[in-house]
């Protein structure tokens, strides 16, 4: 079951950010399927280095497309970029202390939860002002 869909209203107009978009909806909802299953622990474990990778891969890109364009509200956006990675990386450190037996579950969650803010917020308005 998708923790989160795609939506048209999450399209910005730049075929390149809607694409890495849409697949990092499908990472979070195979993130979300992996940590229901019996193994979830080690499911989850291996999919961090490839979710952090995405993620980060994604925000780069968006990122050079605003420096590029001149984008007015580029250093709040890449702020919040740096909000959900650092967020990102706090879960994976309770995880490795043993805080967390649910972790897979909880980034889920975590990353549905700012993403679908983030797209309609910040991405809405960069896609008005640069589209």
């Amino acid at each position: 079951m998708a923790i989160v869909e795609w939506r048209d209203e999450f399209r910005i107009g730049i075929a390149s950010v809607d694409h890495e978009h849409q697949e990092m909806i499908q990472l979070i909802n195979d993130l979300h399927a992996q940590a229901q299953g019996e193994s979830a622990r080690e499911a989850v474990v291996g999919f961090l280095g490839e979710v952090n990778a995405k993620i980060s891969a994604h925000f780069a890109l968006e990122e050079r497309i605003m420096r590029d364009r001149g984008y007015d509200e580029y250093a709040d956006h890449k702020a919040d970029h740096e909000r959900l990675l650092d967020g990102i990386r706090d879960i994976m450190d309770d995880y490795e202390s043993g805080a967390y037996t649910d972790y897979g579950e909880a980034l889920s969650i975590h990353l549905r939860d700012w993403f679908t803010q983030h797209f309609k917020t910040r991405d809405a308005r960069m896609h008005k002002t640069l589209g």
